[in-house]
């Protein structure tokens, strides 16, 4: 069913995986700490709503993104200012990109990697296949992801764009989609071996580039995912992704966590409501693995977090309290929601869990 109150809704202490949360309200000022109660921890005040997000970084700093005022906005996830604060919320480190959207990420040599909007060569543009014809911007633009990888001093050392470096013919849009955007991409995360792994939204991809060569050289494709959003490489090797279920066959709206093989691309565990549209968030969400097995889950539109059992039980359920005033009306919404263990390097003796 849906929820009609917020906070928490559902506790089992003996089967969650006791943590503490990372929220950032979509359309507030504010990043909180909260325990398995619900209580606020800890929170940081930032000066604009978030660019979608912010995570702990190991030394227990936190990585944020903020949304500027210029630059393009051909969708939703528009960032632009990234900002690293320490615990006290001074501002450590700084860097703005006006065409920075989604998804950002601190990698392992200590540089950071970010996805941004850059407009599409005509020569390139004529080359896109599907989505609705005539759906270009207002002034008949589409707009296309790049990556950016900078370090600490800002300096660019490492670019990857996708309608120079992908084949775009290879890459046909959802027919139900728009030409505003190629491909849309909503997450990049970086593989162990460097790759960096990415979602794609306009045609319900998940694809590997390779750091050296920049060529895809792994992609899954599903039209049945219905335009997901993250996706997370697991210790036992597969793949984790939020699965929106929009534009999809069988006209039930509702959406779905899954996990695949990586080798295969084959479906080996999924989580859907119970009946299915009792999760549903067509936008924005994610999830993650947790260290006993569990799966956190942001239903990010209702601005729930549930974590589930392997078996699918529901051990954990919060509705954000958050609403903030927007011009559709009232909005809770999350884009993403990490859960960190007590003795983790990013919270480990910097906050008391209330049992």
């Amino acid at each position: 069913m849906k929820h009609t109150s917020v906070g928490i809704i559902e506790h089992n202490p003996k089967l969650a995986n006791p943590g503490i949360t990372i929220i950032s309200p979509l359309h507030g000022k504010k990043t909180y700490l909260i325990g398995m109660k619900g209580e606020v921890l800890h929170q940081w005040s930032h000066p604009n709503k978030p660019g979608n997000y912010a995570y702990l970084l190991p030394n227990g700093n936190l990585l944020w993104s903020g949304e500027t005022k210029a630059g393009p906005k051909p969708g939703g996830g528009k960032g632009g200012l990234l900002r690293e604060y320490d615990w006290d919320g001074n501002v450590l480190w700084e860097y703005q990109d006006d065409g920075q959207h989604h998804d950002f990420q601190r990698l392992k040599n200590g540089n950071t990697i970010y996805i941004g909007w850059e407009q599409m060569p005509p020569e390139a543009q004529a080359r896109m296949i599907g989505a609705e014809a005539g759906s270009e911007d207002p002034d008949g633009l589409t707009w296309s992801d790049y990556l950016r990888e900078v370090s600490p001093s800002g300096e660019t050392v490492w670019e990857w764009h996708a309608y120079s470096d992908m084949d775009i013919e290879d890459f046909p849009l959802h027919i139900m989609s728009t030409r505003k955007e190629f491909l849309h991409c909503n997450a990049c995360k970086e593989l162990p071996n460097g790759d960096i792994m990415l979602s794609f939204r306009k045609n319900s991809m998940i694809a590997v580039v390779d750091k050296k060569t920049k060529k895809i050289t792994k992609k899954w494709q599903n039209d049945e995912w219905g335009q997901q959003h993250d996706c997370q490489l697991l210790e036992n090797g597969n793949i984790l992704f939020f699965a929106n279920g929009i534009h999809v066959s069988g006209g039930i709206y509702s959406s779905k966590v899954i996990e695949f093989d990586w080798d295969t691309g084959n479906e080996v565990w999924s989580y859907s409501g119970s009946p299915p549209w009792t999760m549903f968030s067509p936008n924005i969400s994610g999830a993650q693995r947790q260290g006993n097995g569990n799966t956190l889950i942001c239903e990010g539109l209702n601005g729930r977090i549930l974590e589930v059992s392997t078996d699918g039980e529901i051990v954990w359920d919060f509705v954000s309290p958050w609403f903030i005033k927007t011009s559709l009306g009232p909005n809770n919404g999350v884009f993403r929601a990490y859960r960190y263990e007590v003795d983790s390097p990013e919270i480990a003796g910097r906050v008391d869990l209330i049992q």
